[in-house]
C-alpha cells in the first residue's frame, strides 16, 4: 500500500504556527511582490476567496472580514517542510518527497488492519513535533492515494485519514470524483473527455482499454490502469538531477538603471551556480532574459533573453556571473522599465566527468573556493560571503511588505516569550 501525506494548507499553516491566535481565522498567503494569493486557510476559501485572484482585487473583502495577509516567506516554509519530511522518512523505508507539502509513503509490511491506526499515530506525531496538520490517504496506487487524500479532506474526517481498500469503495469515491481532480488530468485532457460525456473518474475506468490507449496515449492508459487499483508509477526516492536551473524574480519596482539590474543578474547567476554544486553537476550554457511589465500597457514594452556558451562546463560563480554579465550588456537597452530578470543554466553534466577544453586550463582552487563559500553560507547564513559583483543594495528585491519572520531559520528572528 501506498500513502500520500499531504500537509493541510501549507502555507496558511506555517503562519499560524507561530501566531496561534490565528486558529479559526481567514488567512492567505501572497505569491512574489505581494501580487495574487496562493495560499488559502479553509476560513478564507469559505469566504469565496480563490487561489491566484490578485490581491489588489480583493483589499475590500479582506478590510471587511479582517483577513490575516501575509507575503510569502519560503525560507520558513522549506524550513517547516524539511521537519515534516525528516519525520517520514524515519517512519517508512522509502519515501518520495513529491513537492514542499507533498509525499508519498511505501508502507509494504504493514498488516491491513494497523493501516488506520499506524497513520492515526503518525499524523498526531507530525502535528506535536512540527505543529503541522496533515492528511493521508492510502491506497495500492499512487494515483488512488491522490484520490483519498483529496476525498478525506473534503469529508473532513475526524482522523484525517483515509484508506481504499475495497473494490466497492473505491467504486464508490470514484462516481464523486470529477475526471479534472484526478492526478495527471490536465486542462486540455479534461476538456476532451468531459466533450465525450466523461464527467468523473468512475466514468473514465468505465471506458474500454484499446480507447483510452489510442486516445490518451500512454500517459492516459497509465493513469486508466492505476484508477483500476493496478501500480504503474514507481515511488522515486532519489531525487532526480535537474536538467536545467532557472532562478529569476520580479523586481520589487520597475527598474531602469543597468547598475541595479545587473547586481540582480549577478545574484541570480550566483544562486544557480550553488545549485548546479549542490547536486554536483556543472553547466554548458548561460541563458540570460529581462522583461518589461507587459501588463502595463501605458508604458513601452521590451523583452530580450541570449545564451551562451561557456569555455567548459563548470559551476564556478565567478565564470557564471562573468558571463552573466556579458548576455546583460548585449541586451539590455535603455530607456524601458525593467520588471523581471533571470538566469537559466543548461546542458547540465556531472561535475566529475567534465569533458576537458585543450584551450582553457582549468583551475583545481576554483573548485576549492566554491565549497568553502558554501560551507561558510550554509554555517553563518545565506551570502553572507558573495561575490563583489552581487552588491548589498538590494533595491531590487521582492516587495515584502507582509512577510512573517523567519521564525526557524534565523538568530535574530528566534521567537520570545514575555
Amino acid at each position: 500500500m501506498i500513502a500520500l501525506v499531504d500537509c493541510n494548507n501549507f502555507y496558511a499553516s506555517c503562519e499560524r504556527l507561530f501566531q496561534p491566535q490565528l486558529i479559526g481565522k481567514p488567512v492567505v498567503v501572497l505569491s512574489n511582490n505581494d501580487g495574487c494569493v496562493i495560499a488559502r486557510s479553509n476560513e478564507a476559501k469559505a469566504l469565496g476567496i480563490r487561489m491566484g485572484v490578485p490581491a489588489f482585487e480583493i483589499k475590500d473583502l479582506i478590510a471587511a472580514q479582517n483577513v490575516s495577509v501575509f507575503s510569502s516567506n519560503y525560507a520558513l516554509y522549506g524550513d517547516l517542510s524539511a521537519r515534516v519530511m525528516h519525520l517520514l522518512q524515519t517512519a517508512a523505508p522509502e519515501v518520495e518527497i513529491y513537492s514542499i507539502d507533498e509525499a508519498f509513503m511505501l508502507l509494504d509490511g504493514i498488516p491491513e488492519k494497523e493501516l488506520i491506526p499506524f497513520c492515526i499515530d503518525l499524523r498526531q506525531k507530525i502535528r506535536k513535533w512540527t505543529g503541522i496538520p496533515v492528511s493521508i490517504g492510502v491506497a495500492a496506487t499512487k494515483t488512488l492515494a491522490k484520490v483519498a487524500n483529496k476525498y478525506v479532506k473534503k469529508q473532513s474526517a475526524e482522523n484525517g485519514v483515509f484508506i481504499l481498500n475495497d473494490s466497492n469503495n473505491i467504486k464508490r469515491t470514484l462516481l464523486e470524483v470529477a475526471i479534472g481532480d484526478i492526478w495527471g488530468m490536465g486542462g486540455a485532457t479534461s476538456k476532451k473527455l468531459n466533450a465525450i460525456g466523461v464527467l468523473t473518474a468512475a466514468d473514465f475506468v468505465a471506458l474500454p482499454l484499446p480507447y483510452v490507449r489510442k486516445q490518451f496515449t500512454v500517459t492516459g492508459e497509465r493513469t486508466w490502469r492505476e484508477l483500476q487499483g493496478e501500480s504503474c508509477i514507481e515511488l522515486e526516492t532519489m531525487v532526480p538531477t535537474k536538467k536545467n536551473i532557472c532562478t529569476s524574480r520580479s523586481f520589487g519596482t520597475m527598474l531602469n538603471d543597468y547598475k541595479t539590474i545587473a547586481e540582480a543578474v549577478s545574484n541570480h547567476a550566483a544562486s544557480c551556480s550553488a545549485k548546479l554544486r549542490a547536486q554536483k553537476t556543472v553547466a554548458s550554457v548561460v541563458q540570460v532574459f529581462i522583461h518589461t511589465n507587459g501588463f502595463r500597457k501605458d508604458l513601452a514594452q521590451y523583452g530580450s533573453n541570449i545564451c551562451l556558451q561557456l569555455p567548459q562546463p563548470s559551476n564556478d560563480a565567478g565564470l557564471i556571473i562573468h558571463t552573466a554579465l556579458l548576455g546583460l550588456k548585449k541586451i539590455f537597452v535603455k530607456g524601458y522599465a525593467y520588471k523581471k530578470a533571470g538566469i537559466i543554466v543548461s546542458e547540465l553534466s556531472a561535475a566529475n566527468a567534465v569533458q576537458g577544453n585543450l584551450f582553457e586550463m582549468a583551475n583545481p582552487r576554483k573548485k576549492e573556493v566554491g565549497l568553502v563559500l558554501d560551507a561558510l553560507n550554509a554555517r553563518f547564513g545565506n551570502q553572507k560571503l558573495r561575490i563583489a559583483a552581487q552588491g548589498f543594495g538590494k533595491t531590487w528585491h521582492l516587495k515584502q511588505e507582509k512577510r512573517s519572520p523567519c521564525y526557524t531559520t534565523g538568530w535574530d528572528n528566534l521567537l520570545t516569550i514575555s
